[in-house]
């Protein structure tokens, strides 16, 4: 009788034990598939990235170039020929460990080009991250945004701003 009591025990506590180890495991793994980025296809990052518009290039590559300039970017270059806008933003500086230093900045470029009668514009945004480690030690990062948010926003200045110059 007291062998079957101490089995039942062992089987008890046996039980509890997994049941805390898959608790365990959902708690640590969960999080790390909520937060998994999902990852786009080249496909879907052109289509968050372009937008056509009726309006001809005289129309909307300047939109483009002061849109740019109305988020604070500094436009490096914008030539119509080739519809190519570079730009980029100011630098942040963060104080990194040991005396290291980080070095953020956005740049953006723009590819304006007429398809038949149709205007086609793709903006790209990328993070850029220069670490300074010291004794002239420097690395670079560079991280594309692929944040729709951030391509409809500047979407709908340039949609605004097209309007403004087609009224004119």
């Amino acid at each position: 009788m007291i062998l079957i009591a101490e089995l039942l025990t062992f089987n008890v506590i046996e039980m509890k034990f997994i049941k805390g180890l898959i608790i365990i495991l959902l708690v640590i793994i969960r999080p790390i598939s909520v937060f998994a980025e999902k990852i786009l296809t080249p496909l879907e990052i052109q289509s968050m990235q372009t937008r056509e518009y009726s309006q001809g290039i005289d129309i909307v590559f300047p939109s483009v170039v002061s849109v740019f300039q109305d988020l604070g970017y500094m436009v490096k270059s914008a030539d119509k020929s080739s519809g190519f806008i570079n730009a980029e933003s100011p630098a942040i500086t963060k104080t990194a460990f040991l005396g290291g230093r980080d070095v953020y900045q956005t740049a953006a470029t723009g590819f304006i080009e007429r398809i038949g009668k149709i205007t086609r514009v793709r903006l790209s945004f990328v993070v850029i991250k220069n670490i300074y480690l010291g004794l002239g030690d420097q690395k670079r990062q560079d991280t594309p945004i692929v944040d729709a948010p951030v391509y409809s926003n500047a979407f709908e200045k340039i949609e605004n701003a097209i309007f403004v110059r087609s009224q004119q």
